[in-house]
């Protein structure tokens, strides 16, 4: 069972994720940021992981920026870990959903190199999407940046019509993030191996 459980304490945060990657899709998590917790919830579901989330600390005094980042942490650190040395996994994966008027896209290679490209195609008639409950989203890709390092994972996402409504812009994003990754970690039984040509990914 390809599953871990990981915890991060520094003087700001202390935040514990257990990851089962074959789950069921079953969630159970409480970070201190609502946003956060539903948008994991939908990542979860879609992605078929079983999630748990618990913050025990965290300075939200001035902003929920340390909370939000070192969460992105500690879940890359623990599907990494999980994932071992990624024998037979597909590597690749990609997913586009839709929510009202908005089509988010996620294209993403667990490749080693952890890196972050996104992209919001706001327009005059689509502006960027405003802040909702004290999330806004420089806080997401904040997330999204530090998941990709920790988890060595080429991650580009592109929101195409966002909404006002931040909750309609992202929801799609982080569903079609879980549907990308779970086609990036799920076996080929045809590869044998790791899937790279060096014969290692770091």
């Amino acid at each position: 069972m390809r599953a871990t459980t990981k915890n991060r304490k520094s003087r700001e945060t202390d935040i514990t994720v257990s990851v089962n990657i074959d789950g069921e899709g079953k969630s159970k998590i409480n970070s201190g940021i609502g946003f956060l917790d539903h948008m994991l919830e939908l990542f979860a579901f879609w992605g078929h992981f079983d999630l748990e989330v618990f913050t025990k600390e965290a300075d939200f005094k001035v902003d929920i920026h340390h909370a939000n980042e070192d969460l992105g942490i500690v879940l890359g650190q623990a599907f990494k870990e999980a994932l071992g040395d990624k024998t037979g996994i597909n590597r690749n994966g990609f997913a586009a959903v839709p929510m009202e008027e908005v089509t988010a896209s996620v294209t993403l290679d667990i490749s080693g190199r952890g890196s972050l490209k996104l992209i919001v195609v706001h327009t005059p008639t689509y502006p960027p999407p405003k802040p909702q409950d004290g999330y806004e989203i420089k806080y997401a890709e904040h997330f999204f940046d530090a998941l990709a390092k920790q988890l060595g994972m080429n991650l580009n996402i592109k929101i195409e019509n966002p909404s006002s409504d931040l909750h309609t812009s992202l929801e799609p994003v982080f569903k079609a993030l879980g549907k990308a990754l779970s086609e990036a970690v799920g076996i080929d039984p045809r590869r044998k191996g790791i899937p790279s040509t060096k014969g290692v990914i770091d």
